[in-house]
């Protein structure tokens, strides 16, 4: 459950939305996706209000925005090419030459036009990940989310997405949002960082204020400490007590 949630995200900039896994951050990305209406308050995004759009108003709304799913989420039955050009077919009727250009020029924006007709089984993890992120750009949206794009990825083809990720937003002008546990590796790449815990938003500022935090949970969090508020230890009776017990 999320509570006291406040974000406000500037239109150009690429924000962070970070913490441990269970602390909320999925349900929030999906409310500002408009896949969950928020049981309080009021969720504007993309200068509307989610919970007064009909059907029709949130398919309007989404088709403004731009989905990187975990590990990419292509269609296993379509070829690169085609993959790229699914949103286009679905929402613009196109000439074939024109959709033609447009797939092969997102493609060559991230470094794939030469895998146009590859399927996806033979491509490596971190191109999947480059295909999902040009379907994600194909209709030019104003805000592209993130779900743990990084999660998987060798150092090299982390290189390349989070440079991508940066390109992209300044190039299109658009806003991006960044859904992560990977912490040392956002930073490089955010303006701004939302941190949450069990809900709530317990620090928030720029990459070097986080990492400066005196938060206890955020400091241990960001420096990768075993011991912290969440213990190394997981509770148990005092271990001479059960050695004790073990031996009678």
């Amino acid at each position: 459950m999320l509570r006291d949630i406040n974000l406000e995200i500037a239109r150009g900039s690429v924000v962070g939305i970070m913490g441990q896994s269970g602390c909320g951050k999925t349900t929030l990305l999906r409310i500002i996706m408009g896949a969950h209406l928020p049981s309080g308050g009021t969720a504007r995004v993309l200068g509307e209000v989610t919970g007064r759009l009909d059907r029709e108003g949130l398919y309007r709304m989404r088709r403004k925005m731009g989905m990187l799913f975990q590990f990419g989420a292509l269609f296993t039955d379509m070829s690169v090419y085609d993959n790229v050009a699914f949103p286009l077919r679905e929402h613009a009727e196109l000439p074939d030459e024109l959709l033609r250009d447009l797939v092969l020029l997102k493609l060559q924006a991230v470094g794939l036009r030469g895998a146009a007709p590859l399927m996806p089984t033979e491509l490596s993890g971190g191109m999947a990940r480059r295909v999902a992120l040009a379907r994600s750009i194909a209709l030019d949206p104003q805000l592209i989310l993130y779900d743990e794009p990084f999660t998987g990825l060798d150092p090299i083809s982390f290189g390349v997405i989070s440079r991508l990720i940066r390109e992209l937003n300044d190039s299109l002008g658009a806003t991006s949002i960044i859904v992560t546990h990977d912490v040392q590796e956002a930073l490089g790449v955010v303006d701004y960082v939302y941190f949450m815990a069990a809900g709530r938003v317990i620090t928030q500022g720029t990459p070097a204020e986080v990492r400066s935090s005196s938060e206890p949970f955020v400091n241990q969090f960001v420096n990768g400490k075993s011991e912290g508020p969440v213990p190394f230890h997981y509770a148990a009776p005092d271990y001479g007590a059960d050695l004790e017990l073990a031996a009678a």
